[in-house]
């Protein structure tokens, strides 16, 4: 499940970067693509390391979502703006599942510090995009 949200956070970035009217939005946009593409590796090698096989792709919840993303940009006419509001309400529900799947007794410690690793990024991300929510 975290791995799908990694795939469909990297591609929510990547529009969002290809969409960002100004460079420093559009530079943080592929800067957090980037993260969640390496993020997806780290958890796949996770997943290997216990001898199960990922599932590569996306989800049904995150095409729907960047579909609502593309509407809602395309009607905005600040752009940043509502690509800004999405990551906020994106890196909210990602930062919400891996804290769940981290309250989980029977995650193994490696994984466990993986994935509090990747949390800490999501929020470290959550909270710049807070403040240049602030910022608009």
């Amino acid at each position: 499940m975290l791995l799908e949200k990694n795939y469909d956070a990297e591609k929510g970035y990547k529009y969002a970067a290809e969409n960002a009217q100004d460079p420093q939005l559009k530079a943080f946009f592929s800067e957090r693509a980037q993260e969640r593409y390496d993020f997806g590796h780290e958890l796949k090698t996770e997943i290997r390391n216990f001898g199960e096989n990922p599932d590569k792709g996306s989800s049904l919840a995150g095409d729907a979502h960047r579909t609502w993303m593309n509407l809602k940009t395309s009607l905005s006419s600040n752009k940043d703006d509502a690509a800004i509001e999405e990551a906020v309400r994106g890196e909210k529900v990602a930062a919400d599942e891996y804290e769940d799947v981290l309250k989980d007794p029977d995650i193994p410690p490696s994984t466990a510090n993986l994935l509090l690793k990747q949390k800490n990024g999501i929020v470290a991300a959550l909270n710049k995009l807070k403040s240049l929510e602030l910022q608009s």
